[in-house]
Order: C-alpha cells, then structure tokens, then sequence
C-alpha cells in the first residue's frame, strides 16, 4: 500500500489560544489510514507560554525554537527547512489562526490526485477560508485583476470545481515533493509579506501550476490590521520607520514594505517595467505629504 507523508508546517508568535486551536482542528482531521501528518511547529520567540502548552497537548509536534526575528516567511522557511531533510511527499503551510474542517485535508490531498491524473504533476493546491461568523471569503487563490499590470491580484472564491489560479495566499496550501523538487523553498531575501505570492508566481515559471481546491477548507478571520487609514499624526520620519520594519507600513489597501524587498519582488516578477511598478506603491505615502509634515508639539 502506498503511503503518503504530510509534513504541517506553522509559525507563530504569543497567539497560545489561536495555536492550539489551529492543532486541534488538524488532529481531528478525517483521513484514510494511509496518510500520516507531522507536524513542524516553529515558536518564534512567544513569551506566553505557547511552545509549553504545545509541548505538553500535542507532544508530537516537532517545536522549533526562534528569537522573534523570523516573522512569518522566516519561520515557515525554517519549518520548510527542517521538513524537506525527511523529503515528504506533501508540505502543508497552515496558518495558526486557521481552522480546518475535519475533510479539508483529504480534500486538498484528492485534489492533488486528480490533478496528477489530468497531467499536472507539479501542482500545488490552494485551500481557501471564510471568516468564522460572517461566512465571507478571507483567504485562498488570487489572479492578476489586469494583463497591464502584474502586481493586481484578486482573491478568488472557491467553487465546486477546482480552479487555476496564478499565485495565493499562505493559509493553507498544500506542495507535493515534485513541486519543491523544482521551487525549493521560501526566499529568505523576504521577511514577512509576500513570501507565499513569490513562491506561487515562481513555481509557474519553474512549469509548475497552481489550484484552488473545491469548497472552503476552514475559517480564518480577515487581518483588520491591513485596513487602517494612513496615520496623519506620523511624521515622515516615523512612516519610513515603520515601512522599513518587517510587517510594513499598512495602507487601506495595502502595505507598504521595505523598498530593498519590495524591489526583489518586482524585479523578479514584473518584467521591463519593473522599476515603475517597484515605485508606484509609494506614490500614496509622497501624496501624503504635502507641503511636508510638521513634527509634533
């Protein structure tokens, strides 16, 4: 009988509660007995108790410790790192603060499957989430929204049927050896944001394709702190500050991260004109400014 081996890969940072959720619902998963998860926790520097609580609920979970630099591209690239030593035949991204179905699992895994069988042998699926009350998407597979401009994604909802998509969010995805055979993992050149887009946008080039698997796999809320309104009382000063700190400087609609990756990011992805969509961001933060921010009493 073959087996197939799920390497669960999770970062996380002083969010005990949330974490311990986000394992219960892994280990209550439905899965034919020829499946077997192990789990790669990395506790990036909590000081709430949350590597001894896991310790002792799940003792399994393989703890991997970190200063509280890693963030979350940091800490999945470590988990990546430790898993592919055992080469698994699958590598599950699962965000902390996401809650799976009990199927959610066998459906990316039959989803993998059916997809081999169609001639995708290098494709990675794409788990989507609903927020937890109102039941509306949150996170999942996103397209580029123009051809003109390659740095407009749009999440997609998930359907009955699988959908291709070109790149996703990293709540839940699921990678099968052949995929890391080619893309490897996460770069290390990106600290916090865009680390899940970049290795979806790259697997495309390496020939790889991308899904989004049928159905929601579980319940994740919406990050609210994506959406404040820029904070007129910062001065210059303290907004380069904060743009130039791993979680950025968040926009209504978008955050602002470091020009030197933001600059890899585009570079990489954005063609020719990589230079104008490296600098189009900050547009909205010179904007900002007019006549120029007088410093506080």
């Amino acid at each position: 009988m073959n087996r197939d081996r799920v390497a669960v890969l999770i970062t996380c940072h002083n969010r005990k509660p949330k974490t311990l959720a986000c394992l219960d619902a892994l280990f209550k998963q439905v899965l034919p007995p020829e499946v077997t998860i192990e789990v790669y926790l990395v506790d990036d520097g909590s000081s709430d108790g949350t590597a001894e609580a896991v310790h002792q609920t799940y003792p399994q979970v393989q703890i991997i410790y970190g200063d509280g630099n890693l963030y979350w591209n940091g800490g999945m690239r470590l988990a990546f790192a430790q898993a592919s030593e055992q080469d698994y035949d699958y590598y599950l991204w699962l965000n902390d603060d996401t809650l799976l179905y009990p199927d959610a699992l066998g459906t990316l895994l039959t989803t993998s499957s059916h997809l081999v069988e169609q001639g995708n042998d290098c494709a990675i699926v794409v788990g989507s989430a609903q927020d937890p009350d109102k039941g509306i998407h949150t996170y999942g597979g996103v397209v580029k929204e123009h051809w003109w401009h390659p740095f407009h994604f749009r999440k997609v909802k998930p359907k009955e049927v699988v959908q291709q998509c070109d790149s996703m969010n990293g709540n839940c995805v699921l990678i099968p050896r052949s995929v890391v055979q080619v893309v490897g993992n996460l770069d290390p050149v990106l600290t916090h944001y865009a680390g899940d887009y970049d290795y979806g946008l790259r697997a495309q080039k390496h020939g790889c394709t991308v899904w989004i698997a049928p159905g929601y796999a579980g319940t994740c809320s919406s990050n609210t702190s994506l959406n404040p309104t820029l904070n007129s009382d910062q001065t210059k000063q303290e907004q380069l500050q904060q743009m130039s700190q791993p979680k950025g400087l968040p926009l209504k609609d978008a955050t602002l991260i470091s020009l030197e990756e933001w600059k890899v990011f585009t570079q990489r992805h954005g063609g020719l004109l990589w230079p104008i969509y490296w600098l189009l961001p900050y547009r909205r933060l010179l904007l900002s400014w007019p006549l120029g921010k007088r410093k506080r009493n």
